[in-house]
């Protein structure tokens, strides 16, 4: 047994020994909320370099618009979603904030516009109708601009054509809109070739100005003298040759459209540019009629009814329209106590004319107007109102020459200046079936009746009494004169005595009348038998 090397009372165990521990040592605990918080600002550092810009649009109202659900697409491409709808500051509008994709930044332009897609009926076409079942979302068409842009005020419609169609944009200027609305369609020669954009009240309420886009290769056939017409519905028109029914197209009859064509003689004039303005005519017959550089005005005082006669009304040189009826009015005359219509004509003095030669424009316009109406008004040249439609009863303004009419001399000093007038052809037999009644009335038919009845009151009274008085004695000489006639008749018989003495006395006539030829001959044998006497005849 081994004897004890240690102090008494000390342990067979070893002393343990203390190691110092490292300051730098890091429990592996701690790693995990470490990774996780780098992990974390990664993700979240990712996802503020991946999130795309955010937008806000101004609409009139927030129809079909939900926060987290309403989608922005573009080419039917979901680009965005709605995050937000509010209100604006002074509640008249609301704002619909946007997030869109990152990679779609590029598009937010300064043209770039939205609008809300709802099932719509408008310009003749439907559209937004798969929203009835994916609801409403809002679309998004992109514009040429290069400026950047964030905050937009929606569309309240669709836009008609999409930024990029190639085409032009042109204005019409017109008097109302008629049957037109945005998408209505645009033709030329019946095919359809653009649409109306969009249309506005003119600032002095006398008109609206719209806008339109042909597009290409169309609008190159806009120039400078092209007509714009409304082609709504039918035109019928009735002529020598009969009916002729015009329309553009059906649904030009259903909703109504426009029309343009530019007129032969201006037809090799170059192109109009975008955003040209035209006039808007009413019809084809207005738009494409000669358009007159030359207009003079005058005016035309009837005091016979003008009813029938309108606004427009053709003013007819021997068939030829050298004018139109622009204003009718009425006028009292303080001096006469009188009445008239005055009636404000506009006249084109190029139609009276001769054309210059050919490739030049406009007629041979005197260069002394004055002189040239005070001539024709002294050879007779009067204004007279027509009847241009029995059944319509519609009137027209007709000028001729009236040699037997009033002298009249033309007023300069007064603007406009006035043409004399004649009374109108039913207006003289008005007056004439008027005089003849005025001259029968003055006929005393009662008197003339009484006077009538008077004489015949007196005939009866003469024939009774020829009755009573005459007739025997008429009757009495009728018997006489049948007993003359009967005498006379017997006494022309051929056995009568007045007959056989007749007969003698003749036979005695024609012995006379021999022996008086007998004695003429001798005598012109004998001239001398008159003086000497007649000379015995020798034995």
């Amino acid at each position: 047994m081994p004897e004890p090397t240690g102090e008494p009372g000390s342990s067979d165990m070893p002393d343990a020994v203390t190691t110092p521990r490292s300051r730098w040592r890091v429990q592996i605990v701690w790693l995990v909320p470490l990774i996780a918080v780098l992990i974390g600002g990664w993700l979240a550092v990712k996802a503020v370099m991946e999130q795309g810009p955010t937008i806000t649009i101004t609409f009139q109202t927030g129809e079909g618009l939900e926060a987290g659900k309403t989608k922005i697409k573009f080419k039917d491409v979901d680009i965005g979603v709605v995050k937000s709808v509010t209100l604006s500051s002074n509640h008249r509008a609301v704002l619909a904030t946007a997030e869109l994709s990152k990679d779609v930044s590029t598009l937010l332009v300064d043209d770039t516009r939205f609008w809300v897609v709802r099932p719509r009926i408008s310009g003749g076409t439907v559209s937004g109708i798969g929203t009835l079942l994916s609801g409403s979302f809002i679309g998004m068409d992109v514009g040429s601009s290069t400026k950047s842009r964030h905050d937009y005020i929606g569309l309240e419609s669709p836009p008609v054509f999409a930024s990029g169609v190639p085409g032009r944009e042109f204005i019409l200027k017109g008097e109302d809109m008629g049957s037109l609305d945005v998408g209505s369609p645009i033709y030329y020669r019946r095919l359809q070739v653009g649409q109306v954009t969009s249309y506005r009240l003119d600032d002095n309420g006398k008109g609206v100005t719209m806008h339109v886009f042909v597009n290409a290769p169309y609008d190159k056939y806009v120039k400078a003298d092209t007509r714009f017409w409304k082609a709504s519905g039918i035109d019928v028109s009735l002529d020598a040759t009969g009916v002729k029914v015009n329309t553009e197209s059906l649904v030009a009859i259903l909703i109504g459209g426009l029309a343009f064509q530019t007129p032969d003689e201006t037809a090799d004039q170059p192109e109009s540019a975008a955003h040209t303005e035209f006039e808007l005519f009413s019809d084809r017959v207005e738009a494409m009629k000669r358009h007159d550089t030359i207009v003079d005005t005058y005016v035309m005082n009837f005091k016979e009814s003008v009813r029938g006669l309108t606004v427009g009304a053709t003013v007819d040189f021997r068939g030829i329209g050298v004018g139109e009826v622009a204003a009718i009015n009425t006028r009292f005359d303080p001096v006469t106590r009188q009445f008239s219509i005055p009636v404000t004509i506009r006249l084109y003095p190029e139609r009276f004319t001769s054309r210059y030669a050919a490739g030049e424009s406009g007629g041979r316009v005197t260069k002394d107007p004055q002189g040239l109406a005070q001539w024709l008004v002294d050879r007779g040249l009067r204004g007279q109102l027509r009847t241009g439609n029995l059944l319509t009863g519609q009137l027209y303004i007709a000028f001729d020459f009236f040699p037997d009419s009033a002298k009249a001399k033309m007023d300069w000093s007064k603007n406009p200046p006035e043409l004399p007038t004649v009374p109108g052809g039913f207006q003289s037999l008005q007056e004439s079936v008027t005089s003849l009644v005025a001259k029968l009335n003055k006929i005393p038919f009662e008197e003339i009746g009484k006077d009538a009845h008077q004489t015949l009151l007196d005939a009866n009274k003469l024939i009774k009494q020829l009755d009573t008085e005459v007739a025997p004695q008429a009757r009495q000489t009728l018997a006489a004169a049948k007993t003359a006639l009967d005498a006379a008749n017997a006494a022309l018989q051929p056995d009568s005595a007045l007959q056989t003495n007749t007969a003698d006395a003749m036979r005695e006539m024609a012995r006379t009348a021999a022996a008086f030829r007998t004695l003429a001959d001798y005598l012109e044998r004998h001239p001398e038998a008159l003086i000497s006497g007649k000379a015995e005849e020798k034995k």
